[in-house]
């Protein structure tokens, strides 16, 4: 089902999405934060560490890095993976927020809106939460609780624009998690900085020009670059505006500002009944923690190749092949038909689904190049293949939807339709208990089983923390 232009697309000259925006930050407490948001981001800063871990010694991050220690500057802020460096806070931001997306594991925005696409949404916990990781290094000592706050704050700024944005921002080619997680880092990055008045205002212009990410580097280092750069972008735009630099007061209004320039539009009837904080959006309509390390959209038809290889018994050998259906909402983004490498797999279905009928999981070890590059992984390809569904098509983009058809040399066919309900999204949740099992898969091997542990715990009870910097020192390797 094709969608159609949206009669609300404008973004009329009066609107004033900025100025919320600013009030926004310059006003909320950590004391009007509901306890189911300080909940359930207390689940996203775990699952975050987690991941900063397992990007830590992921190509994309040590690249980057090496770089940062060649380039040197002020030790603002513990660069990853570098035994006690300390570099600049904008270039740590960068390191860091690519490491949190390096395997495509971090959490992503829920919507049920129909006019929204799945992809339209952005992994909000990387960039807000690497800007106030760094940036309470910088100014510290950072309590648990001003932490939070700050990272909720970017948390909330940055997924009402996402979901504010028009849909035609993604179907052009844009990767929300870059251009918009700019402005969650900012926002987070500000609220520890105190900006308020004009200095905040010019802050968002410095941010809206700074996001930038296209969707043709889906499948290559630079997909988690965008996260970084989002991550530095933000940090950098509330440095500049600390110091005075200016820029427009309402970049995202009007009919050159960021939502008429990056998406067509501005979705205004819902602004009519939401702003900032009203709903919080990681209560509602929530957010979901990835079970794996790869793009969302795949995820449901993960689960039930999982659950009919299990229930059937099906060995590797016994597949003669498998059909794969959906709509454009899965199968455009979803584009390599046999993956060469750990990248590209997290964007083909003939890959993840490979890893299930060969190994019966998706995890960290499965996306490895050794792994996808094997004969075997390379052979079991090419047994799948995908089709375009025109009845899941014409039943819309809210949900991913789509399809198993399972046949075997004898003959044989297993086949099933993957559950609507996402697992690991605000209908199925992943247990607290599995959360820090996630935590564990990403740290084994490049933390001690100690020091995993005292980073659950630390997470878990950040708001008694009186120095958050602690969280930087335990994603260290060791």
């Amino acid at each position: 089902m094709a969608i159609q232009q949206n009669p609300f697309a404008e973004v009329p000259a009066h609107s004033t999405i900025t100025e919320a925006a600013a009030a926004f930050i310059e006003s909320v407490t950590f004391e009007q934060i509901p306890d189911d948001a300080l909940n359930i981001g207390t689940r996203c800063l775990m699952d975050g560490l987690g991941l900063y871990v397992a990007g830590s010694n992921h190509e994309t991050a040590t690249i980057l890095a090496q770089m940062a220690l060649d380039q040197g500057g002020r030790a603002d802020a513990l660069l990853l993976g570098a035994d006690g460096v300390k570099v600049p806070s904008p270039i740590a931001a960068r390191v860091l927020g690519t490491a949190g997306h390096a395997h495509d594991w971090d959490d992503s925005q829920v919507s049920v809106d129909p006019d929204h696409v799945y992809g339209l949404l952005t992994h909000p916990t990387i960039p807000p939460l690497t800007a106030a990781l760094v940036m309470a290094q910088q100014l510290g000592p950072v309590t648990g609780k001003d932490f939070m706050l700050a990272f909720l704050t970017g948390f909330e700024v940055e997924s009402k624009i996402s979901e504010w944005m028009y849909s035609q921002h993604y179907k052009r080619g844009f990767h929300s998690s870059g251009t918009v997680g700019t402005f969650g880092a900012y926002a987070a990055a500000a609220k520890l900085l105190k900006l308020n008045g004009d200095q905040l205002r010019h802050g968002f212009g410095l941010a809206a020009s700074f996001a930038a990410g296209i969707r043709c580097n889906f499948g290559t280092m630079t997909k988690p670059l965008h996260v970084g750069r989002a991550s530095e972008n933000g940090v950098t735009a509330a440095l500049m505006a600390a110091k005075g630099f200016t820029a427009d007061k309402h970049a995202l209004d009007g009919p050159w500002g960021f939502f008429a320039v990056h998406g067509g539009g501005l979705t205004t009837h819902k602004t009519t009944v939401e702003n900032f904080g009203q709903p919080w959006t990681i209560v509602s309509p929530g957010v979901s923690i990835k079970p794996y390390p790869c793009g969302v959209l795949t995820h449901p038809t993960i689960d039930l190749m999982i659950k009919l290889v299990v229930e059937h018994d099906i060995q590797p050998d016994d597949i003669e092949s498998v059909i794969i259906r959906a709509g454009s909402n899965i199968l455009n983004p979803i584009r390599y038909p046999v993956a060469s490498n750990h990248l590209e797999a997290k964007f083909s279905l003939q890959a993840v689904l490979s890893m299930v009928a060969l190994t019966r999981q998706a995890g960290k070890l499965e996306f490895e190049d050794d792994f996808v590059q094997s004969a075997a992984m390379q052979a079991m390809q090419r047994r799948m293949k995908t089709q375009f569904d025109p009845e899941i098509e014409a039943k819309g983009f809210d949900k991913m939807r789509s399809s198993i058809e399972i046949v075997l040399n004898n003959g044989s066919t297993f086949g099933g339709d993957a559950d609507e309900r996402y697992r690991g999204g605000p209908e199925f949740p992943l247990t607290d208990n599995e959360v820090k099992d996630k935590v564990r898969a990403c740290s084994k091997g490049t933390l001690t089983p100690s020091n995993i542990e005292a980073l659950i715990d630390s997470a878990a009870t950040i708001l008694d923390q009186d120095d958050v910097s602690l969280l930087a020192r335990l994603i260290q390797a060791g």
